[in-house]
């Protein structure tokens, strides 16, 4: 859906763009006169002088309250609408469930919030981990699990992550029934007061 509304969009401000560059320069590049052609008499801009809004018309509009509230009105819909859309570029699709085969045809479904859950408590409870956080999101090829490790001082960053790997992404694999789960992991480390030697 997202992708679709983004192709949608796209395509709609890049004709929009075009159409009205092609506008301003037939105008600014002064063509009709050059090219010996005319344009239609609703063409917004026929003449290198030519402005968006001319004196006049500046003027029509300043003595009508209301117009100036329709303006701003659908300015703040595009503000808005425009934010919608970033946000939803930022969210990452959150994987909802898996299939799991039982092994005598039948199906069952796994809440991906359930293997978040899990994996997060696992990788939390691994040695030097002093916090984790999980979110499986997915992507074209399978899931995909984003993992955070806040580290505790102590840590060894190495045994960290082949722990991870070989106990709570495995274990994550086999009870879904996954053939591969690949995983991005972020490391942090607590933040703490230095301590004196002496």
């Amino acid at each position: 859906m997202l992708r679709t509304v983004n192709r949608v969009l796209l395509g709609l401000t890049g004709i929009l763009l075009v159409a009205l560059g092609a506008a301003v320069l037939v105008g600014a590049l002064d063509l009709p006169v050059h090219w010996d052609f005319s344009l239609p008499s609703a063409w917004p801009f026929s003449d290198p002088d030519d402005v968006l809004l001319t004196d006049a018309e500046r003027r029509r509009w300043r003595g009508r309250d209301g117009w100036w509230a329709v303006v701003f009105g659908v300015l703040a819909v595009l503000v808005l609408l425009a934010l919608w859309w970033l946000l939803a570029q930022l969210r990452r699709r959150r994987l909802r469930e898996i299939a799991v085969d039982c092994g005598d045809g039948e199906v069952a479904r796994l809440r991906g919030r359930a293997l978040e859950e899990a994996l997060t408590a696992e990788a939390g409870a691994l040695d030097g981990v002093d916090h984790a956080r999980v979110v499986l999101t997915r992507r074209r090829g399978g899931p995909e699990a984003r993992i955070t490790l806040t580290l505790a001082p102590h840590a060894a960053p190495a045994t960290a992550l082949r722990r991870l790997n070989t106990e709570a992404l495995h274990h994550a694999r086999t009870s879904a029934g996954l053939p591969r789960l690949r995983a991005k992991v972020r490391l942090r480390a607590v933040r703490h007061r230095a301590e004196r030697v002496g």
